[in-house]
């Protein structure tokens, strides 16, 4: 891989995970701010990720994989997206916000996929060279939230004057942006063209389902539809848990969770090849339970130190499991189904786990709302703690050890 196309990639990476981190972390405080919306309201509104994700591995593998060329899908998302982030500017009600909300996710996730595929297509070794590509994604998620807190949108001032709303316009900017930088190469060609007669399996990426008949790669697909379950705890709870605790710019503090996704990417390569792929999936798993429990019980007083360890996990948690699955699905589609591969594992993590752990997350956190409007956090994070344990258990005991070869 040249380096003019390592820079076009990684600078892809990065106005991807901007834009989403333009407002994904703050949503469920803009939700409960801004338009008073209930914990339920908050719930629905996370699990729009779900439908887009279930959703995304019948676009990608309809479109990216059989075709057109994957970067110009990207673009076309993106420019639409722009019109859409806009007008979740706009609204006032949660009415209003969902159906939008809704709409832009189902075209939004599977850009994760895209960006994914189009890395893989210019790679030679992407157990290697993917990691320092996708280390650009996690500094413009924390650019989003350093900005954010920068500009005090975030803070007892803003809340109360409702500058979060400004979020949306930062996201619709960045999505343009990437809209048009889309366009031009590296190019990512259809990889699944048949001389053979259409085939709606073929086209739906059906097929990349085959990966499930290898038992290893089947016990890590399940596993990461469980892991995700307490993800979304985090996801969906972090921002208003530490708004309640009265924690100051605590958007730009959530952000030291993608600096430390920053370090652990880079060390990632050695960790992988050191030590293996079951031995850096469980270090992720057994971190979200170290997480978990900090956040049970740190406050934001002497036990700040808790709840800022729990966040610097987030790289461990996130890149060890996520990336490394990434990886590991890329070395087991081959090239014909990359991208449809890469949908796959955005279905299992983004749609069906996190779809039911965002239900899971609204229903303990409504079942542990307290009188006066405030939750029993550390109730509420002890339960995404001994989901993370039992997962945890589950994948040592019948994931084999196996070495990953070069796909290419």
């Amino acid at each position: 891989m040249s380096l003019s196309i390592k820079i076009r990639l990684s600078l892809m990476m990065f106005l991807e995970f901007f834009v989403w981190g333009s407002w994904y972390v703050t949503m469920g405080t803009f939700l409960g701010s801004n338009i008073h919306a209930k914990d339920q309201d908050i719930s629905l509104a996370f699990s729009t990720q779900a439908f887009g994700a279930i959703i995304a591995p019948f676009l990608v593998g309809l479109i990216a994989d059989r075709y057109f060329q994957a970067q110009k899908i990207l673009g076309t998302i993106h420019l639409a997206g722009a019109v859409l982030l806009y007008g979740l500017h706009q609204v006032l009600d949660f009415s209003a916000f969902f159906p939008i909300l809704l709409a832009y996710m189902i075209l939004f996730m599977p850009t994760l996929a895209l960006v994914n595929s189009i890395s893989f297509n210019q790679m030679q070794q992407p157990e290697k060279e993917f990691s320092s590509v996708r280390v650009w994604g996690t500094l413009g998620w924390v650019a989003a939230g350093f900005l954010i807190s920068a500009l005090a949108w975030d803070s007892p001032e803003g809340l109360t004057t409702g500058l979060l709303q400004n979020t949306w316009k930062l996201a619709a900017g960045a999505s343009l942006l990437l809209g048009f930088y889309s366009f031009p190469p590296p190019a990512t060609p259809p990889q699944a063209k048949s001389s053979g007669p259409f085939q709606w399996r073929e086209a739906l990426g059906l097929d990349a389902l085959r990966l499930l008949a290898h038992r290893n790669y089947a016990i890590f697909f399940l596993s990461s539809i469980l892991i995700c379950i307490p993800l979304a705890f985090y996801y969906q709870n972090a921002s208003p848990f530490l708004t309640e605790l009265g924690m100051e710019n605590s958007t730009g503090k959530m952000a030291l969770g993608q600096v430390s996704e920053v370090l652990f990417l880079v060390a990632l390569p050695f960790f992988f090849t050191r030590f293996g792929l079951k031995n850096t999936l469980t270090v992720a798993m057994l971190a979200w339970v170290i997480r978990y429990l900090f956040f049970a019980f740190g406050d934001n007083e002497s036990g700040t130190w808790m709840l800022l360890t729990g966040i610097l996990l987030h790289g461990i948690c996130y890149d060890f499991f996520f990336v490394s699955g990434q990886i590991y699905t890329d070395t087991h589609a081959g090239k014909k189904y990359k991208s449809a591969a890469q949908g796959l594992i955005t279905l299992a993590t983004y749609g069906i786990g996190m779809g039911f752990g965002f239900w899971v997350a609204g229903q303990i956190s409504n079942f542990y709302l307290l009188q006066e409007g405030l939750h029993d956090w550390k109730s509420i994070w002890l339960i995404p703690a001994g989901i993370s344990a039992l997962v945890c258990l589950f994948f040592v005991s019948v994931f084999k050890p196996e070495k990953i070869k070069n796909p290419n």
